[in-house]
């Protein structure tokens, strides 16, 4: 039932197999109290982290290149973050689309917290994923509202119980979509102190009438600057407990590795320098790697901060960011505003060499509408050459901190 070249499905493929991560889901519909998504920190070895964010076809280019870098066959290519990959649907979908068109025989595999995933399953199976992971720390809306800060469904921000029964009611759907389109389905489950150790049987029991095939028990790992930073990591006799209880509904997993969004190779092995280096030099390239876009674009009033949102912009500055200095190329004029997505089309045209485009702010539809046409908008705010450093070296710019205005941005925070 089971693959056997799936290492986190099968510990024997372990030793012969190893698994590609692409880290192509950038954004997270809900906040767990135990998550904190760095993306920039490649000393950290858990869920949730990566060096890099890429697009579809940077994801698959970098595929290309990895493979052969790695000492062991790749079985596997999967989705596991940084965020959820159906907070951003269409670039999970094109990613695994395009690399079961490269690699037909490759398994494909993806892991969610589940809140928008049952409309998908029968897209998934069409493309050929065979393995779901969904995240799921309780049965119960109580203690599921315990474990979150909240949850964005639908452009609407949730907390408390509501937050809970609306997970709770989503990853349920999600587990009997995945089995009705014949797709393994591993229950990963968070123990929590004090919380949900004594409840994660009751998650076992549940999952296995619904149809999952395997379940994977994991101690929360205290991280910093979240809710749950100062409660303590289960210890092994805890751990033994909980899953000793569970496996009397389920089969249960014991060897994950609780692997990064970026991992590559063999379970438990960390990412080589190189191929840490590899992922952020295609991070800095364009949205399609084979297109030839040297510039990058950014929104200013005068050419030192980026202060300018992307829909008041009136001069775009054009940089070369293969020189040192970042040389100001040209200086361009924005489409008139008025025009509706004409003018983000327009946009496109004028910045046709560009691979990117920074400014203070945007809204959805611009974003989306210069994706389209391969020019990645960044939200950040400060020094244009300390963005621009940051971009060359395949990392985001920081986000804007203090946000003025309301952009749907889905932080839970509301506006201010």
């Amino acid at each position: 039932m089971l693959d056997t070249k799936h290492p986190c499905y099968n510990p024997k493929s372990g030793v012969s197999h190893g698994r590609v991560h692409l880290p192509v889901a950038k954004g997270c519909n809900i906040q767990c109290n135990y998550c904190n998504r760095l993306y920039d920190c490649v000393n950290e070895s858990r869920p949730g982290v990566t060096s890099a964010v890429l697009s579809p076809r940077q994801a698959l280019y970098y595929l290309d290149n990895v493979i052969p870098m790695l000492d062991c066959e790749i079985s596997v290519v999967g989705i596991a973050g940084p965020g959820d990959p159906f907070n951003e649907p269409e670039n999970t979908i094109e990613t695994l689309r395009l690399v079961k068109e490269k690699y037909p025989s490759m398994l494909t595999c993806l892991a969610s917290n589940g809140l928008n995933l049952a409309e998908y399953a029968p897209i998934l199976a069409s493309i050929g994923v065979g393995h779901v992971t969904v995240t799921i720390n309780a049965v119960d809306p109580q203690i599921t509202a315990a474990i979150i800060s909240w949850v964005k469904f639908h452009s609407k921000i949730y907390r408390g119980l509501d937050a809970g029964s609306l997970l709770l009611e989503r990853q349920l759907l999600a587990i009997k979509a995945l089995k009705e389109n014949n797709i393994t389905v591993k229950i990963n489950s968070i123990v929590v102190p004090g919380i949900n150790e004594i409840h994660i049987a009751d998650v076992s029991k549940k999952m296995k009438k619904l149809g999952a095939d395997v379940m994977n028990i994991l101690p929360l790992r205290p991280i910093e600057n979240t809710p749950f930073s100062n409660l303590t990591q289960p210890d092994h006799e805890i751990m033994q407990k909980v899953r000793w209880e569970a496996s009397h509904y389920m089969e249960i997993i014991r060897h994950c590795a609780m692997c990064r969004a970026d991992a590559a190779g063999r379970l438990g092995q960390n990412n080589p320098e190189a191929v840490h280096n590899l992922l952020q030099s295609i991070a800095s390239m364009p949205l399609n790697p084979s297109e030839h876009r040297p510039y990058v674009a950014v929104a200013s009033r005068e050419g030192m901060l980026v202060n300018e949102h992307l829909g008041q912009a009136n001069l775009l500055y054009v940089y070369n960011i293969d020189d040192a200095s970042f040389p100001v190329v040209e200086i361009r004029n924005a489409p008139a505003a008025g025009t509706g997505i004409n003018r983000w089309t327009e946009m496109a045209d004028t910045l046709h060499d560009c691979k990117a485009l920074i400014v203070n702010q945007a809204g959805e539809p611009p974003k989306a509408t210069l994706a389209e046409e391969g020019i990645k908008v960044i939200v950040t705010e400060g020094l244009i050459d300390q963005a621009l450093m940051a971009l060359k070296n395949g990392a985001e710019p920081l986000p804007v901190v203090n946000i003025k205005s309301c952009t749907g941005g889905g932080c839970g925070k509301g506006c201010g």
